[in-house]
């Protein structure tokens, strides 16, 4: 990195803004196969990955956000990692996606409705495996989880013909090593 980056409250906005914009089109109109593949054990598959989004959306970033603005002291409540795959078993891949885009474009229009000054971007709260984050770290974090979702995506539809590309393996990175959720 050739600067350092400083966070920046509506650059992450901007980009929260897109991640339905680029899961709609890439996944809406996948075959099934595609989107219940995944890496083996404790992974997700793009289905699950959306899922996972959505229970986000509910019941993580934002809430911790206001908690933190609220001045609450009590740790964060646990995020269920595997709450989707109750709550979403058997949705349709395009209920899905319209449900994401709508708690993300909800999410984002109240965050952006908070204000958040600079000063309160370095204020606290308590993560229950953590310890102490700031308001800033959280968001950031709500970004970079974002990001790494929709690279997760990108590998586990690529390792769906992995096997099938030949010779050309040692030339695709995205076919490395898994990561665990």
């Amino acid at each position: 990195m050739s600067h350092p980056v400083v966070f920046s409250l509506a650059e992450s906005i901007q980009l929260l803004s897109t991640a339905p914009a680029v899961l709609d089109p890439w996944l809406r109109e996948l075959p099934e196969a595609w989107l219940h593949t995944d890496e083996g054990p404790e992974t997700f598959s793009p289905f699950e990955v959306l899922g996972h989004l959505i229970i986000g959306e509910r019941t993580d970033w934002l809430v911790r956000t206001k908690q933190i603005l609220d001045g609450r002291t009590e740790p964060f409540e646990l995020f269920e990692r595997f709450a989707h795959r109750e709550a979403f078993a058997g949705w349709p891949i395009a209920k899905l996606l319209d449900l994401f885009a709508s708690l993300r474009a909800a999410n984002l229009e109240e965050l952006r409705a908070l204000q958040i000054t600079e000063a309160q971007l370095d204020w606290t709260g308590q993560h229950p495996g953590l310890g102490e984050v700031t308001l800033r770290q959280l968001l950031a974090a709500w970004v970079v989880h974002d990001q790494g979702h929709i690279a997760q995506i990108a590998r586990v539809l690529a390792k769906r013909y992995g096997a099938e590309v030949g010779p050309w393996t040692e030339y695709m990175p995205v076919l490395g090593d898994r990561v665990r959720e």
